[in-house]
């Protein structure tokens, strides 16, 4: 006796297709990787509340344990490179006494982070203006603990050729109409600047040292009062560069006097000519902010984030304030010239 033909699946398009298809389960979700490494993670079940990010790809999370505790998720699934320097840099910072977060639990592009503390550096000044000079004592302090050993080796170093090259943001964001030539020439100038001012990079430098990546903790002592954030991107850079950041701070305006006072602080602290000092703070200075112009403008341009024009208008002034120096007279007129150019706004 012949068999039953055998079976067959309803061709696509067929009624009884599409009831087969509809019968199926919904596919599942992916797991949200994020629950999954808390879950198995000293945090486990704690509240999770985000935080502010930066320019970065990073995000942020505090997250609340039920006795009060408190930890910070920092996910860098869009960055996964900066994580192992994170690591590294952090554990070179933790070496030398400085309060880089512990690392409480680590997975891909995920870490687990102690909390150093709810108020950054620049939101206690903004609330005690009066504190200034500690605050930034302090800072100052803190960047003489960290050159005062060696920095991890095969770091970037921010020689003169490389520094002048990294303004290029200026001129393909801040000032896209400038002439190739006139910016061929201003980062050249630049770079005469560098080369004889800020000509070694011979320390660690964090790169964004500035008050929104300090974490103020009041009820400790020394240098012990400052968290660090933020220096996954740290480098090998002349010894000024750190204080310039501090200093011409894109989010903050400092007195001239205090200025003053914190570069003989560091020159002081490192036995360095205070002149010296004075020049180097300068012309890094204003590399950074050149710089900075134009990354905050790309920022605002291309990645949505139209809040850091606002701070263009001080990022302005540092970089007139740092033009008015000596070290500068050659290049000054370049500047002003190409920013008189026009720029976005």
């Amino acid at each position: 006796m012949a068999g039953r033909p055998p079976s067959r699946a309803p061709r696509p398009g067929h009624p009884a297709s599409r009831i087969l298809m509809s019968s199926l389960p919904p596919p599942r979700p992916e797991p949200d990787s994020c629950a999954v490494f808390l879950a198995a993670s000293p945090a486990a079940g704690w509240r999770r509340a985000a935080l502010a990010g930066d320019a970065s790809g990073r995000r942020y999370e505090r997250l609340h344990g039920p006795d009060g505790r408190t930890a910070v998720l920092m996910d860098s699934r869009a960055e996964p490179a900066s994580l192992a320097p994170f690591l590294r840099i952090g554990a070179h910072l933790r070496a030398l006494g400085l309060h880089a977060p512990a690392i409480l639990a680590e997975a891909p592009g995920l870490l687990l982070l102690e909390d150093l503390g709810p108020t950054h550096m620049a939101a206690w000044l903004a609330d005690h203006p009066d504190d200034s000079p500690m605050l930034y004592g302090t800072a100052v302090d803190v960047l003489l603990r960290l050159q005062s050993a060696p920095a991890p080796d095969g770091l970037v170093a921010l020689t003169p050729l490389r520094a002048a090259g990294m303004i290029s943001p200026l001129w393909e964001h801040y000032l896209p109409g400038l002439d190739p030539r006139r910016a061929g020439e201003l980062s050249g100038r630049l770079r005469e600047a560098l080369e004889r001012h800020a000509p070694e990079a011979t320390v660690l430098s964090l790169r964004d040292y500035h008050a929104e990546n300090l974490v103020w903790r009041g009820d400790r002592e020394g240098i012990d009062r400052l968290g660090l954030l933020d220096f996954q991107d740290a480098v090998m850079a002349p010894p000024e560069y750190d204080l310039a950041s501090l200093l011409r701070d894109a989010r903050r305006d400092m007195d001239a006097a205090l200025r003053t006072a914190m570069i003989r602080r560091f020159a002081e602290g490192t036995g360095r000519d205070e002149a010296r000092v004075a020049a180097a703070t300068a012309v890094l200075g204003l590399q950074r902010n050149l710089r900075i112009l134009g990354v905050f403008a790309r920022l605002a341009r291309e990645r949505g984030k139209p809040a850091y024009l606002a701070l263009l208008p001080r990022v302005r002034a540092h970089v007139e304030g740092d033009l008015a120096h000596p070290a500068l007279a050659r290049l000054a007129p370049l500047v002003r010239d190409a920013l008189s150019s026009g720029a976005v706004s």
